[in-house]
């Protein structure tokens, strides 16, 4: 009677596993998606073909979660988009806390505010279904103060000369603790760390925090361990301003100094200022690296003011990305741009975006981004500007096509003395509207007015 007692028991613990096991299996693929979250994506973009959406979770939907922005992954398919950047996704410290997102008490794990593991392996498996690459924000420089590793290594932490594990040093962020670069241990777990989202949900790469407060060597290990992992290609896109960061392997960093030019631009000065930070960007960039494009993220929609603040409503925010995204380099949309947020959007807190708003702006967005991801002229074409102070104006041109952006950069009707050689022969053509211009030598613009146009 004993044993029977024993091996039914053991029999029942076999079936329950054998259950749970299958179940875990179903719920992770039981999506609409078609591919296992262990398949390598294979439709990675090159980095100048890139079209970035940057995804703060707790503002997009009702409930905060990755559920939230799979419903909209459809839409964001056709705005063009191919790499979702979703801000941290991982559980959030509780010790000195403000609950920031990029304060991290555990980096391998997913905080159930957003989900779990299982509901992040079927969002990257929907977005890749989709041509969508999925890149996780990656904090490097400090932990929350009740990581696990403040108490297992705290040798892995920066402490002052009484042996007191201290924040980052210029900062006052008292939220988290500063790690230690010098010890070789903890930089072996960080990558590790990282390379536990790429096997484990199938992430195609990472945009990394702070990355001027972390040593230049730790990050050309890391990228170069990570790209070594079979059959994965990756995106690595730092925040920062160090010139370091393209050399440790960095595809892609912030724009920071032509945001700074683009809100200058607005408040009066020459459109010459956004002409040649563009230049002197790139002239400090090696071949195939980029810089991203933006007139909102994260941090400005939150301290700073949302597009329709800083650039004058809902004709100057537009004209304001048509300008960032047509200049050159990556185009970045922060996630509730799009339809005219006027309000700033935290990201320490729930405030959910209401996406009924300004349906025009939204549809307006869509026609643009999806004009730009499918028109390689318009991504990769060579610029001739031809802008005076205050109308922005140049042709991109490849293997003899032309793409003609111009755009009023003021909020008073201008009138423009059109160059000769955009004029003559004409045949311009708007692609997203279907109508044809012909223009002469001097055009009025209205107020933010703005054309994009093919011959």
């Amino acid at each position: 009677m004993k044993t029977t007692t024993i091996l039914s028991l053991k029999g029942l613990a076999l079936l329950t596993f054998l259950f749970i096991s299958w179940s875990c299996k179903k719920d992770v693929n039981s999506s609409t998606s078609g591919s296992s979250y262990t398949d390598p994506f294979t439709q990675m973009p090159a980095t100048e073909d890139v079209v970035m959406y940057e995804v703060n979770l707790r503002a997009y939907s009702e409930n905060g979660d990755l559920q939230g922005v799979m419903y909209r992954l459809d839409e964001l398919e056709d705005m063009g988009v191919n790499v979702i950047w979703l801000m941290p996704i991982y559980p959030v410290g509780q010790v000195n806390s403000v609950n920031s997102p990029y304060c991290i008490r555990n980096y391998i794990q997913v905080a159930s505010e957003y989900g779990n593991l299982r509901k992040l392996r079927e969002f990257t498996s929907m977005a890749h279904d989709r041509g969508m690459a999925v890149m996780l924000d990656w904090v490097a420089n400090h932990t929350a103060w009740d990581h696990p590793w403040i108490e297992e290594n705290p040798g892995w932490y920066t402490q002052d000369g009484n042996g007191n594990i201290i924040h980052p040093p210029g900062t006052n962020w008292q939220d988290v603790a500063d790690l230690n670069f010098d010890n070789m241990d903890m930089r072996a777990a960080m990558i590790e760390s990282m390379k536990y989202w790429v096997e484990e949900a199938n992430v195609d790469g990472f945009r990394c925090d702070y990355a001027d407060g972390v040593p230049y060597d730790f990050w050309v290990s890391a990228i170069d361990s990570l790209r070594n992992i079979p059959g994965r290609e990756l995106l690595f896109f730092a925040e920062g301003n160090r010139a370091d960061h393209f050399a440790a392997g960095f595809d892609m960093a912030f724009g920071w100094n032509y945001y700074g030019a683009i809100k200058n631009v607005w408040n009066g000065q020459a459109t010459s200022l956004m002409r040649n930070t563009h230049i002197q960007e790139y002239n400090n960039a090696p071949a195939g690296k980029h810089w991203v494009r933006f007139t909102t993220n994260h941090d400005e929609s939150a301290w700073d003011a949302t597009p329709m603040q800083i650039f004058n409503g809902k004709k100057g925010a537009l004209a304001a990305s048509v300008a960032t995204i047509f200049t050159g380099g990556v185009p970045l949309i922060y996630g509730s741009q799009e339809v005219g947020v006027t309000g700033t959007i935290p990201f320490f807190s729930n405030t959910q975006i209401d996406w009924s708003k300004n349906g025009d702006m939204l549809a307006e967005y869509e026609s643009l981004l999806s004009f730009y991801s499918k028109n390689k002229i318009a991504r990769t074409g060579v610029n001739t500007d031809y802008s005076d102070d205050d109308v922005l104006c140049y042709v991109k041109s490849l293997n003899g096509k032309e793409l003609l952006i111009i755009v009023n950069v003021r909020n008073t009707t201008v009138l423009y003395d059109m160059p000769s050689s955009v004029v003559v022969g004409d045949d311009w053509y708007d692609e997203r509207d279907q109508v044809k211009y012909d223009f002469g030598l001097q055009l009025i613009l209205e107020p933010y007015r703005y054309y994009v146009l093919s011959r």
